[in-house]
């Protein structure tokens, strides 16, 4: 069927390629996008980065169109509740929008901090999208005196680098033993670390903030940690992670949790019973999918490349077009932190051994390479991205560990533990 109404709730990456996709496909119905921002959908990676430092502006990273979409927009108004039996969505506004297919690409947001009555202090951010970028930007130009970033995973890493590189003092706090331990394991997070006190972060692992405390006008002026210390500060970025934006759907009959909305191997949402709506697919940040790769062990991914390639995919499949193919695209993602790129292939999550496999961690440059019961299952490369693409063929064959042997640039290939902290996440 090419005509219809099609809607895409999640105005932003994945919502956007699937709506191209879509008409790619061949769809010529009637074509609706959703989305709870008033913006056009942009560009999220250089949030933390180059839009922070003000090498580009926040408006300026609006993302491009790659297919003509002929699409009606309802921005600034989120959606609030889904209706399967009788194919309609709820709005904010009051209205309500029917469908015959549906993409719910809602995607996340920043977990915020706790204490509500904290997190309402004058100089406390979180940074998720353009308006909270923007809002950042603003407050690192007039020059606090010391930013505090609560959190060392990616986002909290990439923000400390680039209030580094405006040249202001920071202070990075995380509970876990090192930056990106949970991601990269322990011995690649010791390099993470050393490369941020080089850059002159103030990084304080096995910590954590018991509270925030403010002054008489409300304005935030100084974290407690847990060990009865303190930190004077006049700006906190809050950077505990992502909150998968599922609420609208309880009541829906969906499975859809913390944990994103759950679909089979297609793409189609799953109801609670395990059973697909084969007039709805997920896309982006928010879906919980099987992948082959990994034995079919649902996961929930929040990468640019991920956006891209399962928006494409769930548009296709919505218009008929991808005869219920098991998505399988190779996770990848990418992130700056001073002059240094960090890119990875596969996934880390489960692995019980590493190597060094070229190049050399004390000059800085290197793959490190993931096994999990005897097979190659991930990648990571510190500005040495040349071999990805040979690892890539590897995960994707499944084949064994330890992997490259009498490779250029070979490291010793000592088989180390990759000593990831407890409750630990996906990356």
């Amino acid at each position: 069927m090419s005509d219809g109404h099609a809607v895409v709730v999640g105005a932003s990456l994945a919502g956007l390629r699937g709506a191209e996709a879509l008409r790619r496909a061949g769809f010529a119905g009637t074509l609706t996008l959703v989305g709870d921002e008033p913006h056009r959908p942009y560009d999220r990676p250089p949030l933390s980065k180059a839009a922070l430092t003000g090498a580009v502006a926040p408006e300026a990273t609006l993302l491009p169109n790659l297919h003509a979409l002929e699409a009606e927009w309802r921005l600034g108004i989120a959606a609030i509740g889904l209706d399967r039996q009788a194919r309609r969505i709820r709005l904010a506004d009051g209205a309500t929008l029917p469908y015959d297919r549906l993409l719910i690409a809602t995607g996340s947001r920043a977990r915020s901090w706790p204490n509500p009555a904290e997190a309402g202090l004058v100089g406390i951010h979180t940074l998720r999208g353009r308006d909270d970028a923007a809002s950042l930007r603003r407050a690192l130009a007039a020059g606090p005196k010391r930013v505090l970033v609560i959190g060392a995973g990616f986002i909290g890493c990439e923000v400390a680098a680039s209030c580094r590189a405006l040249d202001l003092p920071v202070t990075l706090i995380d509970p876990g033993p090192a930056p990106l331990a949970r991601i990269l394991g322990q011995p690649v997070g010791e390099i993470v670390a050393a490369l941020h006190r080089a850059l002159g972060v103030d990084l304080r692992s096995r910590t954590k903030v018991e509270r925030l405390e403010g002054d008489a006008s409300g304005r935030v002026v100084r974290a407690v940690l847990g060990d009865g210390s303190s930190v004077e500060t006049d700006l906190v970025v809050v950077a505990l992670g992502a909150v998968r934006n599922t609420e609208w759907l309880h009541g829906s009959g969906l499975d859809a949790g913390p944990g994103g909305i759950a679909c089979d191997e297609a793409g189609h949402v799953l109801d609670t019973e395990g059973r697909p709506d084969r007039s709805i697919a997920a896309a982006g940040d928010v879906a919980r999918f099987p992948h082959p790769l990994y034995d079919g062990r649902p996961v929930a991914l929040e990468h640019w490349g991920h956006a891209v390639a399962q928006g494409e995919h769930a548009g296709r499949l919505l218009a008929g077009a991808a005869s219920g193919a098991a998505y399988a695209e190779m996770p990848a993602f990418w992130s700056s932190q001073g002059s240094i790129t960090i890119k990875s292939v596969g996934l880390t999550q489960g692995a019980d051994s590493m190597v060094f496999a070229q190049g050399s961690p004390k000059e800085g440059r290197f793959v490190v390479v993931y096994g999990r019961e005897g097979r190659c299952i991930a990648a990571v490369s510190f500005d040495s991205a040349r071999w990805l693409p040979a690892y890539a063929e590897r995960i994707a064959a499944r084949a064994p560990f330890p992997p490259i042997r009498g490779g250029t640039d070979e490291h010793s290939l000592a088989v180390l533990a990759p000593d990831f902290p407890e409750e630990r996440t996906a990356p």
